[in-house]
C-alpha cells in the first residue's frame, strides 16, 4: 500500500472516529453532541429512557440540550436559560396516553401553578395526537420567547412564559419525574 493510499484510509478512520464522537446513543437511537436552536449553541447535557406499566416497556429516548450543562437539577431549572428536550419514541402512544402524561407531568412538577398554567397546558394538549414509533417530539426553550414545539421538524406553536418553561423541564428534573433513572439520565448519567 503506498504512502497516499495510507493517508487516505488514516483520513478515512479519522473522520469515523470523529464522527461516532460526534454523537451520543441510547437504545440505538443517536443524538447530537450539539444543536443550534435559534442562533445560539445548546450542548447535550443527558439521555435517559422513559419506562411505563409494570412491564417497563421503554416509550422514548429522551435528550436535554442546555447552554450551560450541569450534573444539578436546582441549578438548571432555577436559571432562565435556553434548553431543547428531545424525545424519540419507541412505543406507540394514544393521543389519550399524551394528554394524561402532560396533566400529569405538570401536577408533579407545579402543583401551585396549575392554576395559572392551565391554558397553557390545554393548548400544548390540544397538539397532541398520537405517535408512533420512530417519531420525535421536540421542545426548545428560548428565554422571552417561550418553549417552541415541534412534531418530526414540523411547527406546531410556542407557549410562552418562564414560568411555564420552568414547570415544563420540571416534569423530568424536579422531584416527582416520570423515572429516577430517566432524571439521572438528563443529568448525564448513564442511560438506562
Amino acid at each position: 500500500m503506498g504512502i497516499r493510499a495510507r493517508s487516505l484510509m488514516g483520513a478515512m478512520l479519522l473522520a469515523l472516529t470523529l464522527g461516532v464522537a460526534q454523537a451520543r446513543q441510547c437504545d440505538g437511537v443517536s443524538f447530537p453532541e450539539q444543536v443550534t436552536v435559534h442562533g445560539q449553541t445548546l450542548k447535550l447535557n443527558g439521555l435517559g429512557i422513559r419506562k411505563a406499566t409494570f412491564f417497563r416497556i421503554n416509550v422514548y429516548v429522551g435528550a436535554l440540550y442546555l447552554a450551560h450543562p450541569s450534573a444539578d437539577a436546582a441549578a438548571i431549572l432555577a436559571a432562565d436559560q435556553p434548553y431543547e428536550i428531545v424525545l424519540h419514541f419507541l412505543w406507540h402512544v394514544t393521543t389519550g396516553e399524551l394528554r394524561d402524561a402532560w396533566r400529569e407531568g405538570f401536577k408533579a412538577s407545579a402543583p401551585q401553578a396549575l392554576a395559572q398554567l392551565h391554558g397553557r397546558i390545554a393548548e400544548l394538549n390540544g397538539w397532541m395526537h398520537g405517535i408512533g414509533s420512530g417519531h420525535t417530539m421536540t421542545f426548545a426553550y428560548r428565554p422571552g420567547q417561550g418553549i417552541e414545539y415541534r412534531l418530526d421538524g414540523t411547527r406546531a406553536g410556542t407557549l410562552p412564559g418562564a414560568d411555564f418553561a420552568r414547570a415544563f423541564l420540571g416534569i423530568w428534573l424536579g422531584p416527582k419525574p416520570p423515572g429516577q433513572a430517566l432524571k439521572a439520565g438528563l443529568l448525564g448519567g448513564e442511560c438506562r
